[in-house]
């Protein structure tokens, strides 16, 4: 027999709660009968006890006793056992008290003890629900002696006492293979009920560690489903359960509103620059849209795609072209490039030269050395070689930079400016950052200020506002990126017109390799904003 049917559960189930609320139910409305029937004058359905008073407190001691026990449903049992006994101790004594003040087995109440027995009977193991039942029957023959003491009965009602004692015994053996059965089902419901908590646990754990990041908004455009990566993305503060989603990102629910229109109109679902940027500023997401549900506007999954990561995998094949092409003309770069440098130091060693064209000279020896260091980051970002990073004072690399730019590219100091919102301190390969920002005001002043004298460039730094992240940023107010380009601008060889597509590509790749992100992002009033967001200090000081 197995042990599960053998023996009941340690501690109360359910199952067993529900019986005993039915129980309880029984013995509120028994006792409320048996009144209303005493007041009854018909022959057919009245009840005369023979000790009137008695019997109304019988009733009404056992109606107390099963409010006691409802109220007792709130205490910790630490057995079944204990539970089945004490109930039917309860049932047997109250019962029997009524069955005496009735008259005695004579009455025919006794047979109010065969549904309280067949009950727990069904929750006990089999030892005892023969105990249930022997307690319920020495309580019916021990009332049944003690009327015969006090009162004249006659011997039949002995052996009507006995033969209720044969069928409460009787009840406790037929009720055994119910219940096994209700054993086996509630065993089995348990284990169902576990396997589901089980696969919730395991469906909410898989959804939460999933490396992508998920989201789901009901009609309302409120939060009922994210993942810690998606909330993330979104800002842990703004992006949770029951949350408003424009709360956190007013862009994606623009971009959600517009699928929702494409998808109700059957054009398009989504754009080609159906893109926002993170809460922590340096990462460009893609969400992708799926409805839940075919009827009326619903839940909507969303899917936050990072596409750094997807453009990282997609320029690997430009890369290696890139790799290539510089290996092979590196060389002949060089070689050239060494020459007009050991020119400019040769001619700086002629006594006829005046202070001016020793300037001049150390201009081109300067900037021999910055296109020698840029074709050095050339070769190393293709063969994927580490940045040497070190740690840099931004104030006092940004004045310098800003002193070196403007001598070299003959650009008015006031119309590029530099300020800041706090000292900072940075990680990175001093030479590459000089590429990234010499391209980044370069392709300002080309594509923005040169025609106009009255605007300038202007170089930024401090902290993000969202998480305190250091940036460094070049902002300009020409006519900014076209939107139907602004996701292409960082692409190697792409150009809307001028210049040969690389400066950009390139600024970006060196930022990776000193674990920044490079951004671009219109800015307000007119204008562009090249951010490069460098990795958070206390990680790499840890």
């Amino acid at each position: 027999m197995p042990a599960s049917i053998a023996a009941p559960a340690v501690t109360p189930s359910d199952l067993v709660w529900r019986v005993i609320g039915l129980l309880n139910l029984y013995r509120l409305l028994v006792p409320l009968l048996l009144l209303i029937m005493q007041g009854l004058s018909g022959p057919a359905w009245s009840v005369v006890p023979a000790h009137p008073q008695f019997f109304v407190g019988a009733c009404i001691a056992y109606f107390t006793a099963a409010l006691l026990l409802i109220i007792a449903r709130r205490l910790e049992w630490s057995s079944l056992r204990i539970v089945a006994l004490v109930n039917a101790s309860v049932d047997a004594i109250a019962i029997a008290f009524i069955l005496y003040a009735a008259g005695g087995v004579a009455s025919g109440l006794g047979i109010l003890l065969v549904l309280p027995v067949f009950a727990l009977a069904v929750l006990a193991d089999r030892r005892d629900a023969f105990l249930i039942a022997a307690v319920a029957a020495i309580a019916v023959l021990a009332q049944q002696v003690f009327s015969g003491l006090t009162d004249a009965t006659p011997a039949t009602d002995y052996v009507t006492a006995g033969l209720i004692g044969v069928a409460l015994f009787g009840t406790s053996l037929v009720t055994w293979p119910v219940a096994n059965r209700l054993r086996e089902s509630d065993a089995l419901v348990r284990r169902q009920e576990l396997d589901l908590a089980n696969l919730a646990q395991l469906s909410q754990y898989i959804v939460q560690h999933l490396r992508e990041s998920i989201l789901v908004i009901d009609a309302q455009d409120r939060v009922r489903l994210i993942n810690e990566s998606a909330a993330e993305i979104l800002g842990d503060q703004n992006a949770f359960p029951d949350a408003l989603i424009g709360e956190a990102s007013p862009r994606l629910v623009f971009l959600l509103e517009s699928w929702r229109k494409g998808a109700a109109s059957g054009g398009p679902e989504s754009a080609a620059d159906a893109t926002f940027v993170a809460a922590d500023g340096s990462r460009v997401i893609r969400p992708h849209f799926a409805a839940l549900g075919s009827s009326g506007p619903g839940p909507v999954l969303i899917f936050l795609e990072d596409t750094s990561i997807l453009a990282e995998r997609v320029q690997q094949s430009k890369l290696a072209a890139l790799g290539r092409l510089s290996a092979s003309i590196a060389h002949e770069i060089r070689n050239p490039v060494g020459a007009m440098s050991h020119a400019g130091q040769l001619l700086a060693e002629s006594p006829s030269l005046t202070s001016d064209d020793r300037r001049l000279t150390e201009i081109i020896r300067a900037n021999a050395t910055r296109v020698s260091g840029i074709i050095d980051n050339v070769q190393r970002l293709s063969r994927r070689e580490p940045a040497r990073l070190e740690r840099l004072t931004l104030s006092a690399w940004t004045e310098e930079f800003h002193a070196e730019f403007c001598d070299t590219m003959q650009f008015p100091r006031a119309r590029l400016t530099v300020r800041s919102t706090a000292d900072l301190e940075v990680r990175a390969d001093p030479d590459q950052l000089r590429q990234i920002l010499w391209n980044l005001c370069d392709n300002a002043i080309k594509h923005a200020v040169l025609g106009d004298p009255t605007r300038a460039v202007e170089i930024r730094y401090g902290r993000m506002p969202t998480n305190a992240r250091p940036f460094l940023e070049v902002a300009d107010r020409g006519e900014g990126v076209k939107p139907e380009i602004a996701e292409r601008i960082f692409e190697p060889f792409f150009s809307a017109g001028r210049g040969t597509g690389l400066g950009l590509f390139l600024a970006r790749e060196l930022a990776q390799a000193n674990g920044a992100t490079l951004l671009y992002e219109a800015r307000a009033g007119g204008g562009s904003v090249f951010r490069l967001v460098f990795p958070d200090r206390r990680r790499w000081e840890i």
